[in-house]
């Protein structure tokens, strides 16, 4: 479904029913939700949830089973969107044999930035003092810093940011945060991911995912207010608690359904079922045949 003109105006990312498969295992299920412009949305979950798909599908680089996703009016991984959508992976995508500044004087060329680009990114990510040390001899949290200022470069529209504060210091965090937000006022859209619930104050929107699905896409106060709770751990769980419970309510309805089809499906053989046992034997033989061909 595409949007309307209003609605590329005002969302940054628009998923209907988004599918995921790895091999017979389906990690996404259905998933539907937006993602607004201008705001730093954080996306949230326990480490296998099913975020880092969620953010490979919206870049345009995860086969999806159906479903669909706009990024900024087009749909996703479209060559239109390569200069406008800025991804930072968990692990640094970035070279090791080259210095901090060549590695994003190399991104720049590819995307065709302005060179200032490169000292602006330098700067907004703190990496001045390290701007002429090699990739290879800086910690996982320097490296991090510098794939997020590769992703700068270009001003893109759209931050696709999974896990950037992991291995980073306290203060570290903060500034990052701080730089997000200064992004988002300027009109930059953010998504990003934790897996670090107490990161969930510092964002204007919150998805929290489990399992592959959704359990809220609401405010940091929305949520608080929904479930009574005082933060976002308390949130997460007080939505985990309602959708067992859900769970177990219709589950016992389910199997009750099941039960009776079956009972009414065997009573409808027996009255049918003719009692010479060579046509019996017959029936069940070509009903094996087109079960085995089903399979």
């Amino acid at each position: 479904m595409m949007n309307s003109p209003e609605d590329t105006r005002s969302t940054a990312i628009a998923i209907e029913g988004l599918r995921v498969r790895r091999g017979r295992v389906e990690v996404l299920h259905g998933l539907d939700l937006h993602v607004p412009r201008g705001q730093v949305v954080g996306l949230l979950g326990p480490s296998g949830c099913g975020k880092t798909t969620l953010m490979r599908a919206i870049v345009g680089v995860q086969k999806v089973k159906g479903g669909t996703v706009s990024v900024l009016g087009q749909p996703a991984g479209s060559a239109a969107l390569r200069h406008r959508v800025g991804y930072v992976t968990q692990a640094a995508s970035v070279y090791d044999d080259l210095t901090i500044r060549q590695n994003l004087d190399y991104f720049r060329r590819v995307l065709g930035a302005a060179r200032a680009d490169v000292d602006s990114a330098i700067a907004a990510t703190d990496l001045q003092e390290h701007a002429g040390r090699l990739v290879s001899s800086l910690s996982g949290g320097e490296r991090s810093r510098v794939s997020l200022a590769a992703a700068l470069l270009g001003s893109p529209d759209l931050l696709v940011l999974d896990e950037p504060t992991v291995g980073l210091d306290p203060l570290l965090r903060v500034e990052l945060w701080a730089l997000f937000h200064r992004l988002a006022d300027a009109g930059t859209s953010l998504l990003v991911s934790s897996h670090v619930m107490d990161e969930a104050s510092r964002c204007d929107r919150l998805i929290l995912m489990r399992e592959g699905a959704v359990l809220a896409d609401a405010t940091p106060e929305e949520l608080l207010a929904e479930t009574g709770a005082a933060d976002a751990e308390g949130a997460f769980l007080a939505l985990l608690r309602r959708r067992h419970a859900r769970h177990a309510l219709t589950e016992p309805e389910d199997a009750a359904a099941e039960e009776a089809d079956e009972a009414e499906a065997t009573e409808a053989t027996e009255a049918t079922e003719p009692a010479n046992g060579s046509d019996r034997d017959h029936r069940h033989d070509h009903r094996a045949a087109h079960e085995e061909e089903a399979r």
